[in-house]
């Protein structure tokens, strides 16, 4: 079996914000010469989120909107988390709902999805750098 690992850094310049990396993540299964496995994308860092949908803008308007209202960012003094000198206790939350990380199947050396499907790397607390991991597995 093989194993192979790369490290994926993102700063959004934005509070919150949505990279589609489907294509990196496909370029690094091709190179890791897996024809037949798993790759894990998992967000290495408790405030940004991976996640599966459609690449849709009007769909990403509506997550931000949806999300905003679930776990608005102000007031902070809302949260309990903000009373440590940090202001970002939504974006804690945002990524429980959206997610940690995905796993998709390879087959025949390439992402096996579901018609529209891609990978996103949410960001929910931006303006710094933070890494996701992408881990292939297989044969």
């Amino acid at each position: 079996m093989k194993s192979f690992t790369k490290h994926l850094w993102f700063e959004v310049p934005r509070r919150r914000g949505f990279v589609n990396i489907t294509d990196t993540v496909a370029a690094l299964v091709r190179e890791s010469g897996v024809k037949e496995g798993l790759a894990l994308v998992n967000a290495m860092h408790i405030s940004a989120s991976v996640f599966i949908n459609d690449n849709e803008p009007g769909l990403h308007h509506d997550y931000e909107q949806w999300l905003e209202k679930l776990a608005p960012h102000a007031p902070t003094s809302q949260y309990r988390h903000n009373e440590t000198g940090e202001d970002n206790a939504d974006a804690h939350l945002k990524r429980q709902i959206m997610g940690r990380e995905v796993v998709v199947a390879i087959t025949e050396n390439k992402l096996d999805f579901g018609p529209w499907e891609q990978i996103f790397y949410g960001e929910f607390d931006g303006n710094r750098r933070k890494r996701v991991m992408v881990k292939i597995i297989g044969e």
